[in-house]
């Protein structure tokens, strides 16, 4: 992740994923504000599973590239003795983060296709393990962060921090709309940070006044000439942390007005639910002419 593309390409990833439950959480309580309960994650229109599956297969490739694509001669270990060699230690520890959010989409595939009574519960811990997993690999990071990449990842593992903490509260406060939409908008947030980090520290024309872009042992770093350079960067980076958020709520609070006026509240007697315990939240309508009827044809919440 030492590059541009390690931070874009996951960036990108985080921030549809994010804008994905955004959008599907919002939908969710303007229909349903009085009985709001959201799954874990949201089915797609034609294949239901689709989240699930691009979480897998955009975690095991980020897995193979960083095991067999970015270490040198394409060898994560050392041929001679078969050790991990020091300076691709961050590419395993990248990888065990890509590991452990496969592991959530697996456990969450599995838990619907064969539904337990607590699989919701499950499933939202196997996702606060991922995060815990992230804070702590960016947290005891092997390349020394500091100066202006630190800056950069302390800020990170603020937006990493609030995740963990909304998907544990998830498990307490499964109908609280305040926490799946603080979910989501972390969510946004990490992925916009993320493709931030990516362009504003390792693009070169982006590089701050007094400071440089150059190797050191393999990966980009950028050392700045003195302390009152250094100085400025950080506060460059605290300022930009604060734009994202603010441009992110600010968003997100334009969404929500929008798509409370498209998704009107629906009457709750039109609305057939799965049975309980189910991981699969695809909320069925009933047809208003039907709606007696116990053997009416559903419809998907999604248009």
């Amino acid at each position: 992740m030492g590059n541009w593309p390690g931070h874009v390409f996951p960036g990108v990833g985080f921030l549809l994923m994010g804008l994905w439950q955004l959008y599907n959480h919002i939908k969710l309580h303007c229909q349903r504000p009085k009985t709001y309960k959201p799954p874990v994650w949201f089915p797609a229109p034609k294949v239901r599973r689709l989240e699930l599956y691009l979480i897998l297969f955009c975690s095991f490739t980020q897995i193979t590239t960083e095991l067999f694509v970015g270490p040198s001669h394409h060898q994560p270990l050392d041929p001679d003795d078969w050790t991990i060699p020091p300076g691709h230690l961050k590419n395993f520890e990248h990888a065990t983060i890509c590991l452990s959010i496969f592991i959530y989409a697996a456990f969450a595939l599995r838990f619907d296709k064969v539904p337990a009574r607590s699989g919701q519960t499950v499933t939202l811990l196997a996702g606060a393990a991922a995060f815990a997993v992230e804070f702590l690999m960016f947290y005891l990071h092997s390349t020394d962060h500091a100066g202006l990449e630190g800056q950069y990842h302390r800020l990170l593992l603020a937006v990493i921090t609030a995740l963990l903490v909304t998907t544990l509260m998830g498990i307490g406060y499964p109908c609280s709309f305040a926490v799946g939409f603080t979910r989501s908008v972390c969510l946004v947030l990490q992925g916009v940070w993320f493709n931030m980090v990516g362009i504003m520290l390792y693009a070169p024309w982006f590089t701050p006044k007094g400071c440089h872009l150059q190797t050191g042992d393999g990966t980009l770093i950028v050392p700045c000439d003195d302390h009152a350079s250094l100085h400025r960067a950080k506060a460059l980076v605290n300022l930009q942390f604060a734009w994202s958020l603010a441009a992110v709520v600010v968003f997100s609070a334009w969404l929500y007005l929008r798509m409370s006026q498209k998704y009107p509240e629906v009457p709750e007697h039109e609305f057939l639910g799965k049975e309980e315990g189910q991981q699969a939240d695809v909320f069925v309508l009933e047809s208003p002419k039907k709606n007696r009827s116990a053997d009416n044809k559903s419809e998907s919440i999604f248009p």
